[in-house]
């Protein structure tokens, strides 16, 4: 089948609002859409093709030979700060998710379980793993797991264990055919459905391919200018779910517990640019895969100054609560940590400093320091609390590693709070 762009005039009208300056197709395919921008472009501006397969690579270079605005580069979309040309932004992104008609159409590639071929699903065949090297490698578990995460599968065990039982696996006839055997499911349409969710799951898993999404979407909105566009279109609710939440966060800041116990000051990034759209009619007859398209636009907001929560130093927060004067308390589980030879139990009371997300990454740790050089990590429950830049962790906790402390005041300095304590092995 060949290549049809999703979305075409709606895309290229979505993304381009001046016809010069750099614009960025990070999923080039065999360049559908890639021509669509250029056609809207003018002599001077410049496209940025980024794609990992080799055959999509190849199809970009040979476009840039009969058109020198092209720029292809071999590469993961979520590389894209790598490949910015120095001190300049885009003034558009657009990335087109997931599987493209030619790889799904290639028997070689292994997408697909209406074509038997070797079970590869590798996006970038410079990666090591195929399909086939890790069902043959993965527990049942394991499996079961991508299967009911990636694939919504609700039978997932039950196809998993199958899969355990028949591997290797080596094709995807193979893989199809353990599929329709283990899935409960009845007609030809529920049995292609449930062999459609299991190869979509591990190729997702195979390919990492919503971390990639989640980086991508990092480093695209990093790349544009202020004013500029970042166009994405998915295909399915995993991916959809992803980009939608992403926007808003953007928009809206990332969502907060309700008893965390300081708001947080929040600039919006981006502002959305009119709903999500979806293929009509006409396009879904005429190209009946994109049916399951969605096009998300977001626009990246000028510069902002710097949001006054987020401080390079700890700053004490909030209004007089149930803790320590001056804090309020978030209530989190406790939880043992190892110390020197013993063991405390820390219990968190009170956090300082909420802010942004900032260079410390999301799972970064809160150290402590005590008076005596020694020091603990403390879990800055980020997992809790997404996008806080630090967080500064009054705990209180006793020398018997037995049993968690007593509810009670925080210390009054975190120098009381680390002073020596000894601790049974």
């Amino acid at each position: 089948m060949e290549h049809v762009p999703v979305l075409p005039d709606e895309t290229v009208r979505a993304l381009v609002q001046k016809p010069s300056g750099l614009y960025v197709d990070g999923t080039f395919g065999r360049g559908g859409h890639a021509r669509l921008l250029l056609g809207a472009l003018d002599p001077s501006a410049r496209l940025i093709s980024l794609d990992a397969d080799a055959a999509a690579f190849r199809a970009a270079s040979a476009l840039a030979r009969t058109d020198p605005r092209v720029l292809p580069v071999r590469a993961r979309f979520s590389e894209l700060s790598e490949h910015m040309p120095p001190g300049e932004g885009a003034a558009g992104v657009m990335l087109d998710i997931g599987v493209s008609s030619p790889q799904l159409d290639d028997a070689e590639r292994g997408f697909s379980f209406n074509r038997d071929g070797p079970l590869d699903m590798r996006m970038d065949q410079r990666r090591d793993m195929t399909a086939a090297d890790w069902l043959g490698s993965a527990s049942e578990g394991e499996i079961a797991d991508v299967l009911r995460r990636y694939g919504e599968e609700r039978h997932a065990g039950r196809i998993a264990r199958r899969i355990a039982l028949k591997r290797p696996l080596r094709t995807t006839g193979e893989l199809r055919e353990v599929v329709m055997e283990a899935s409960p499911a009845h007609g030809r349409d529920a049995l292609r459905q449930a062999a459609t969710r299991v190869f979509q799951a591990i190729r997702i898993h195979i390919n990492d391919e919503l971390a990639e999404l989640d980086r991508g979407l990092d480093a695209a909105l990093e790349a544009l200018l202020p004013g500029g566009r970042l166009a994405v279109i998915t295909f399915h609710s995993l991916e959809h779910r992803l980009v939608r939440q992403r926007f808003r966060d953007w928009q809206q800041g990332p969502p907060t517990p309700r008893r965390l116990p300081v708001p947080t000051e929040f600039s919006p990034l981006a502002k959305a640019v009119g709903k999500g759209i979806r293929p009509n009619a006409a396009e879904t007859a005429a190209n009946p895969r994109s049916r399951s398209a969605l096009l998300q636009v977001v626009e990246k907001l000028g510069r902002v100054e710097k949001n006054p929560a987020d401080c390079s130093g700890f700053r004490r927060a909030g209004t007089p609560g149930r803790g320590q004067e001056g804090t309020r308390r978030l209530a989190l589980p406790t939880r043992p940590v190892s110390r020197g030879e013993g063991r405390l139990h820390l219990r968190v009371l009170d956090c300082f400093a909420f802010g942004a997300r900032s260079a410390m990454g999301p799972r970064s740790d809160a150290l402590l320091t005590a008076p005596s050089g020694r020091h603990v990590g403390i879990d800055s429950a980020s997992r809790h609390i997404r996008g806080l830049s630090t967080c500064h962790a009054v705990c209180s906790m006793e020398g018997d590693a037995s049993r968690p402390p007593a509810r009670g005041s925080a210390p009054s300095a975190v120098s009381d709070l680390l002073a020596p304590v000894e601790a049974s092995a």
